[in-house]
């Protein structure tokens, strides 16, 4: 386990993806990766600063093979996004916790303006 964030494997993931109740950010990383390293220091920084509003796993891509398989990772490290047990997306181009912060803060506020029962933006 990685200091201070929580690690998943593949035959947890779907189970503590979908029931969570709050977004949930993976990293994908391995062992001896310098950037896996450097990013696991800015997410446990992103954990701290968002706390209970957002999940933030960890998953070894060596131990773990299958997810990172079926998301077609290619390049670690990877940050995969998640809300109401669904993938929504890549954060690209992040490795300092400034730029984290940012780009789920702005998926949390487009998450305030749909409705969560229907995924559908309210009409008002």
């Amino acid at each position: 386990m990685r200091a201070g964030l929580h690690t998943i494997t593949d035959r947890q993931f779907d189970r503590v993806v979908e029931s969570a109740v709050v977004p949930v950010l993976v990293e994908f990383w391995k062992p001896g990766c310098g950037h896996c390293r450097a990013l696991a220091a800015e997410l446990e920084q992103v954990q701290e600063e968002l706390g209970p509003s957002l999940l933030v796993l960890t998953m070894n891509v060596e131990d773990n093979p299958q997810i990172p398989a079926e998301l077609e990772i290619t390049s670690l490290p990877a940050l995969a996004f998640y809300r109401n047990g669904h993938f929504q997306k890549f954060f690209g181009g992040v490795g300092k916790r400034d730029e984290i912060v940012k780009q789920v803060k702005r998926e949390l506020s487009m998450m305030a303006v749909e409705d969560p029962a229907r995924g559908a933006q309210r009409q008002n």
